[in-house]
This record gives C-alpha cells, sequence and structure tokens, in this order.
C-alpha cells in the first residue's frame, strides 16, 4: 500500500516511543504493588463451613458407638477414689496396640455424657491419646446409675474396704434403703453388707490406712470393735509396727476390751496373752532371769507375778528389785 508524502511523519508522531526494558520493569513492579494493596484491602471472603451435628440418642439394643472422648465425664457417684497409676499405665500401652475392647457404659446429660460404667478405660483410653472410644449410651436413674457402677467394682474387686462400705452408707442414705435392700441389689449377704459400714466408724487416719492398704480388712473389723478413737490409732499403729495378723489383733483387742480377773490358764501359752503383754513379760524376764506373768485387770489395774525356783533365785531377785530402788 503506498503511503502519500507528507503523512509518514505525521503518523510517526502519533505513535509512542518504545518503552526501554527499565521502563516496562518499574510499570510492571508498580502493577504487583496495584494489586497487592488491593487485596490487602478488600474484604476477606467468609467461607460458611456446613457441619453435620449427628445426635446419638440411647440405643435399647445396646449396640456401641464411638464417642468423642472430650464429649465424656466421669461419674459423679463413682464408688471408686483411688486408681492403681502403674496398672492404668499397662492398660494404656495395651489399648495402645489393640483398642478398647470392651465398651463403656454411659448416659446422655445434655450435649454430654457421663460414665456409668468403665471409667478406668475411659483414663486409660485419653491417656494413649485416643480421640474416641465405644460406648453403649443407655438411660438409667440416678438410683440405677450409682448401683451399677458399685456393682460393677465389685465384680471386679476393684474396690478397697473404705470404698466398698461408702458406696453401701450412700445407696442407704440417698435413696432410704435399708440394709437388706442393699444386700439384695450388690448380690451379698446382709452381714457382709453391716460388717462393711463398721469400718465408717474407724478414726479417719485408720481409714486411710485401710483404703491404702497399709492394714488388711480383717485388721479394719477387729479394730471397729474399739470405740475410743485414740485407741483404734494405738492399736493400728502397733499392728504396722509389729507386724500382728488378724488373729493375734483380735486377741490384743479382746484383752483391751475384756480384761479378766483371773487367767485360769496356763499363763505362758502365747496363745492366750495379748502381744501387748507378751512383750513386757519377756523383757521383765531379761532383765529378772525368771519367768513374769502380767495379769491385767479391768481399769488398767492389774498384777504381776515373778517365779522362783529356789531360796537363792527368790534372794537374787529380790537383791535386783532392792537396787532398782537406789
Amino acid at each position: 500500500m503506498a503511503v502519500k508524502k507528507g503523512l509518514g511523519r505525521g503518523l510517526d508522531s502519533m505513535i509512542p516511543e518504545p518503552k526501554t526494558k527499565d521502563e516496562q520493569k518499574k510499570e510492571k513492579t508498580a502493577k504487583t504493588t496495584e494489586k497487592k494493596e488491593t487485596a490487602a484491602n478488600a474484604e476477606p471472603k467468609v467461607i460458611e463451613k456446613v457441619v453435620v451435628k449427628t445426635e446419638i440418642v440411647p440405643d435399647p439394643s445396646g449396640k456401641p458407638v464411638e464417642l468423642d472422648i472430650r464429649t465424656i465425664d466421669a461419674n459423679r457417684n463413682q464408688p471408686r477414689t483411688n486408681f492403681d497409676e502403674e496398672s492404668l499405665d499397662e492398660l494404656s500401652e495395651s489399648i495402645r496396640m489393640y483398642g478398647v475392647i470392651q465398651p463403656i457404659l454411659v448416659i446422655k446429660r445434655g450435649k454430654r455424657y457421663e460414665i456409668i460404667a468403665g471409667e478406668r478405660r475411659f483414663r486409660a483410653a485419653k491417656l494413649a491419646g485416643l480421640e474416641t472410644i465405644p460406648a453403649i449410651v443407655r438411660e438409667y436413674s440416678d438410683q440405677e446409675i450409682t448401683e451399677i457402677a458399685l456393682i460393677e467394682n465389685l465384680q471386679r474387686e476393684d474396690l478397697n474396704p473404705i470404698e466398698e462400705a461408702k458406696a453401701y452408707a450412700q445407696l442407704i442414705e440417698t435413696y432410704n434403703l435399708k440394709q437388706e435392700e442393699v444386700a439384695e441389689k450388690v448380690s451379698k449377704s446382709r452381714s457382709a453388707v453391716t460388717n462393711a459400714l463398721r469400718l465408717l466408724k474407724l478414726e479417719e487416719s485408720v481409714q486411710k490406712k485401710v483404703e491404702f492398704g497399709v492394714i488388711s480388712a480383717g485388721h479394719a473389723r477387729a479394730l471397729a470393735a474399739i470405740e475410743d478413737k485414740e485407741v483404734q490409732r494405738e492399736v493400728a499403729d502397733q499392728i504396722i509396727d509389729r507386724g500382728l495378723s488378724v488373729r493375734e489383733t483380735e486377741k490384743v483387742i479382746g484383752y483391751l476390751l475384756h480384761p479378766v480377773e483371773e487367767d485360769k490358764k496356763d499363763p505362758v501359752q502365747a496363745e492366750d496373752k495379748s502381744v501387748v503383754y507378751r512383750t513386757l513379760e519377756e523383757t521383765l524376764k531379761t532383765i529378772l532371769g525368771s519367768k513374769v506373768v502380767i495379769k491385767p485387770k479391768k481399769n488398767g489395774k492389774g498384777k504381776i507375778e515373778i517365779d522362783y525356783y529356789s531360796i537363792d533365785e527368790l534372794d537374787r531377785i529380790s537383791d535386783m528389785l532392792k537396787r532398782l530402788k537406789v
């Protein structure tokens, strides 16, 4: 196409000069900066997240479901208060390897769940770092919850004697039950429930010794016959210090509660003497070099008999006693 002379310069003046590389680079940088500033000043877009909530309702069939472990609370009336840390660690390790084999039992309370049975598994699962735990959701009354928690622990022999006694007392006091009714509910004899409740008469520090297994339930039942709390503590300390058996403890308490006027049996028979008096007898025997018998009476009174087998031995013992006077 031919271009008329004189028009070329006009067209050239209308076409802008090409930009240098530095100018192009500056322009590109300015546009990028502008975009960033625009994005920063813009209102953020709200992305609406849709959460589907599944309401887990009690299932009469007993089919277990997986519950978020964060939505579960311990039983408010759990009779068991002491959980062995070492045992929990062992169970936790087992759960890490094999999972929770037996579901826990829970009741729905509002948007959360409360454990009826299986708190030890629940604690171990939390230690193992589980986010969910298999559970059976049921509906129970407060009394039924207390009974089930007690029965489960009794069947597993997880309760110490004091925890068991307190659980019986809670059923009786809260729901106005008789001892016979409690015994029937937990499949125990009435005498077993009665003997358990007697432990709650023990002085508090003595109860703690029973709770932590320092003294046995047999020792505790024997101590419950003593009404004086101070005497209970003293005898409990003797049980521990001397390593007394239950039978020996019963004899000590028997002599404390029913001291005899005259011991009609052979006084040297160990089975018929209290450990306390036997120890004193042995001490005096060592000092005097002769057999000594202590015969307690009521009100802290009593008498000491020292045997001698010849006039010479009597003189020797007499001389020793005179020297004690100096």
